[in-house]
């Protein structure tokens, strides 16, 4: 079972550990010095992953564990708002949109598979709890700067509470992820 769906893309498609946002700041400590080479997945990983959780809680969510292995998973989960999102991906990385969308598409792919293998058997409850309950490890790397709520119309993306950390907010998340 996964328990952390950060950590199993990053490690699936070898890139090194993501940082996570200063609850602060909601930012990632010293991204200025950052190259692009390690801005890119630290920027498209929770941005793919957000999309994923925002669209496994639509009525279409279990496409995902269902539909077509060949499948444009970016364009699916983003519900063709994929050219906004790739393009406030490689803002933040500073590389083209064309190498940005090529690793977005990647991710979204590997994220299908990691879900599949989680989510079984196949049940649109069962991928709504699993991908709320990763909303936390998600969104404490999604840097705020990005706005990927405005892209995916989802306002509490950006939010601080949802990248505090610390003994209570902890707490807090896991009473969250099991309601």
């Amino acid at each position: 079972m996964v328990t952390n769906i950060v950590e199993a893309i990053q490690q699936k498609l070898g890139y090194r550990p993501l940082k996570k946002v200063d609850p602060n700041t909601q930012e990632i400590k010293k991204a200025n010095k950052m190259s692009a080479e390690e801005k890119l997945p630290q920027a498209a990983i929770p941005a793919v992953l957000a999309a994923m959780i925002k669209y496994s809680d639509g009525t279409d969510g279990i496409n995902l564990l269902s539909a077509d292995e060949n499948r444009n998973w970016l364009e699916t989960i983003y519900c063709g708002k994929q050219t906004d999102a790739v393009q406030k991906v490689a803002d933040y990385a500073g590389v083209n949109p064309d190498e940005a969308r090529r690793q977005m598409e990647n991710i979204s792919t590997a994220a299908v598979q990691v879900v599949r293998e989680a989510v079984k058997p196949p049940d649109a409850e069962k991928l709504r709890s699993f991908m709320n309950s990763q909303r936390h490890s998600i969104l404490s790397h999604l840097p705020a700067s990005m706005k990927m709520g405005d892209v995916l119309n989802e306002e509490t993306f950006d939010d601080r509470t949802n990248k505090m950390e610390g003994p209570i907010s902890s707490f807090l998340h896991r009473i969250e992820d099991r309601l």
